[in-house]
This record gives structure tokens, C-alpha cells and sequence, in this order.
């Protein structure tokens, strides 16, 4: 019988293994792949990005990778891949940045009587601030105005009458309250 179970344990040793677990590969590398990537890359993040995506990458094929003889040689490669293709974009982003204008070209803020402008018209209530709007900056005529807003002509043009009647008192006092223009 003992020559039996010595034959037994002879054959189980020859007879190949069930291919590792994806968990288990994962569990059993993935620290040691983030710190071969960190030390080519100086960034633990980035490191751990493409170690990550490279196991994703191999779970999506685990049935294929796991029969591989080294699976965890596979998912070294594509994370040197992944981090390789990085760099080069990198640098590729970094070249173009460099060929760019050091100094933005400068563009004036509003003039004052625009900033006034503005600060009248967010003082009135909707419906007249929409009116002015829509009919002086908009060009639309008072029909068009009210067909929008769902109103009479005779209800737009009496909120024109009073937006235009608050930002000329509005403006008026502005431009006294600034001084001299």
C-alpha cells in the first residue's frame, strides 16, 4: 500500500498544477510591480496607475495570461508599456508647451462704463433686464419679445419704458458718484 501512495504522489507531482488565481497574482505582485514603476517613473501615482491598468488589462484576458508559464512577466510588460507610452506622451506635451508663447498676450478688462452697465441691468428685475436684453442687445423687435415671453406687446413695452427709466436714474447717479468722466 505505502508503495501505492508513493506512486500516487509521483504522479501528482508530474501532472501540471491548475493555473494561479487572478487574485492571487494580484495580491503577489501587485506591490512589487508599483516599485520596479515607481523607481522608473519618481511618482508613486503615476506607478500605481499603470500597474493597476495592467492587471486590468489582464483580468480581461485571465484565461489566456493565467496558462502564460510566467502570467506576472506578462503584466510586467504591459505595465512598462503603459509607462513608457506615457513618458513619450509627456515629453510629447512638454515639447509642444515649450514651442508655445512664454507671455500671454494681455487683454484689457471692461471699460468702466461697461462694468456700470452691467451693475445697473443686474439691479433691475427679470422681466425688465430680459426686455432690454432682448430688444437692444438681441434686436428683437417688441412682437418678437412678447411672443417670447409669452406676454402682450403693451406689457413689454411697459417694462422697457420702466428698465430704461431705473438705468438712466441708475447710471445718472453712478456718474455722479464717480466724479467727473
Amino acid at each position: 500500500m505505502t508503495a501505492i501512495a508513493g506512486h500516487r504522489s509521483e504522479a501528482s507531482s508530474i501532472v501540471p498544477h491548475d493555473p494561479p488565481s487572478f487574485d492571487e497574482v494580484y495580491a503577489a505582485h501587485y506591490a512589487d510591480l508599483t516599485v520596479q514603476l515607481y523607481a522608473y517613473f519618481g511618482d508613486r501615482q503615476e506607478a500605481q496607475d499603470v500597474v493597476q491598468e495592467a492587471f486590468c488589462r489582464a483580468l480581461a484576458r485571465w484565461r489566456t495570461v493565467s496558462r502564460y508559464d510566467d502570467p506576472v512577466a506578462w503584466v510586467r510588460r504591459v505595465a512598462w508599456n503603459l509607462a513608457v507610452s506615457r513618458w513619450r506622451r509627456a515629453r510629447t506635451a512638454l515639447g509642444f508647451l515649450r514651442r508655445q508663447p512664454s507671455v500671454e498676450p494681455r487683454a484689457d478688462g471692461p471699460e468702466p462704463d461697461r462694468v456700470a452697465l452691467l451693475a445697473a441691468l443686474a439691479e433691475l428685475p427679470d422681466t425688465q433686464r430680459r426686455a432690454l436684453v432682448l430688444h437692444y442687445l438681441a434686436d428683437m423687435p417688441v412682437g418678437e419679445v412678447a411672443r417670447r415671453e409669452g406676454v402682450a406687446e403693451g406689457t413689454v413695452k411697459s417694462w422697457l419704458h420702466r428698465g430704461r427709466a431705473a438705468m438712466a436714474a441708475r447710471l445718472k447717479m453712478s456718474d455722479t458718484a464717480g466724479g467727473e468722466r
